[in-house]
């Protein structure tokens, strides 16, 4: 295989960006498009010269692929993936994963069953700074993990919000700011820091015009009993993400896209048991972190995506990990509101009950016009 046939399911914003960074790649190829809007379908294949469709599976069943990359509205990821896994297509899906717990593990489980490269478009893995940090974390620079912070904070007009009668809706979207704005800085944040195993978490409309969350905040427990605490808006200026993971031995800061380490000269919970030093205290130096010239971004991960196909590289953001991130915004929306601290891993029916009543109350909003623009950031 000298090139990987990739179809793009889904010609919103999203799509039609992945179909420019698919035309950089000496790894990919565009061969089919697909999305339900009939106008959309024939303009993107017209100007790509490739067949396009208003339903997906007929991109499926035409030996025109080897993958597809899935960007639809997120209720529709698990079942446009699911049906290129089982046909022995691989996938690689835009985040989130799913809506739900349930729908992902679906996903999974298609990916193991039938043995395709599964990847989610977290491309902020592929950030110098993030490898980086990475990989302090996997080398023990900074021990057992006992505190964790992440501050999200992002800013929404209520013209984005009127740009599609899906977004912000429960019924369209499945929720708000944790599901949509959030989920790259949660994805990272559970990559350095772990998944909690308990969440108790508050969810709240607060600026928007819209049903679902536009703010979040939770405190969280570990297992290994560490504290944690991570908040998310659409109602402030995005001044870039703070992320701080700290540890036993050093800690992690991201923040605004720049990476900082402390190290520390001892073992936090050795040197409080063992010094006999009544006003001891832990040294502490900032360390300069090497930073890898690599590629990074959407472009990266497509590129990734196709090399596991043809070489066996391994994935920089597996299939399988994305369930995390799924795992953790459904907390928070389910214990948000029950008004009560939930356990991880969510209980799957529950989510399921809480959804399908928050979805029966969701109307969809009626626009002006639909607009399909890719944020000029990304």
């Amino acid at each position: 295989m000298e090139k990987v046939r990739i179809g793009v399911v889904g010609l919103g914003g999203m799509g039609q960006g992945h179909i420019k960074k698919i035309g950089e790649l000496e790894e990919a190829e565009l061969t089919a498009v697909s999305d339900v809007d009939e106008d959309v379908t024939g303009q993107i294949a017209e100007e790509h010269g490739v067949p396009g469709f208003t339903e997906y599976t007929e991109l499926m069943t035409k030996d025109l692929v080897d993958a597809v990359l899935v960007a639809t509205p997120h209720y529709f990821h698990p079942e446009v993936s699911v049906s290129a896994m089982e046909r022995g297509i691989h996938c690689l899906s835009e985040k989130p994963l799913a809506v739900t717990v349930s729908d992902a593990d679906k996903m999974i489980e298609a990916a193991r069953k039938n043995n395709v490269v599964f990847s989610v478009m977290f491309q902020m893995r592929a950030a110098p700074e993030i490898r980086a940090a990475r990989k302090l974390v996997e080398d023990g620079k900074i021990g057992e993990v006992r505190r964790t912070c992440a501050i999200v904070p992002e800013l929404r007009t209520n013209a984005y919000y009127a740009s599609g009668g899906w977004r912000a809706t429960w019924k369209g979207e499945g929720g708000g700011v944790l599901i949509n704005q959030a989920p790259h800085a949660i994805d990272i944040f559970l990559l350095l820091g772990g998944l909690p195993s308990r969440v108790t978490a508050k969810t709240r409309t607060r600026l928007h015009a819209i049903e679902v969350d536009d703010e979040a905040a939770a405190m969280l427990s570990y297992h290994h009993g560490g504290w944690g605490y991570f908040y998310a808006s659409t109602n402030e200026a995005s001044y870039g993400w703070f992320l701080e993971i700290s540890g036993d031995r050093g800690k992690i800061v991201y923040v605004d896209g720049q990476l900082k380490y402390y190290a520390l000269s001892d073992n936090v919970t050795e040197f409080v048991k063992s010094s006999d030093d009544m006003w001891g205290q832990v040294k502490t130096s900032r360390e300069k972190v090497a930073l890898a010239d690599c590629e990074s971004g959407h472009k990266e991960l497509i590129r990734n995506f196709c090399r596991s196909i043809m070489h066996g590289e391994e994935l920089v953001s597996p299939g399988d990990e994305g369930l995390k991130a799924v795992e953790f915004i459904n907390a928070l929306i389910l214990s948000g509101k029950k008004n009560a601290p939930v356990n991880i891993p969510v209980d799957r029916a529950e989510y399921e009950a809480l959804l399908k009543k928050l979805r029966e109350t969701s109307k969809r909003k009626v626009t002006a016009k639909t607009k399909r623009v890719t944020d000029p950031r990304h």
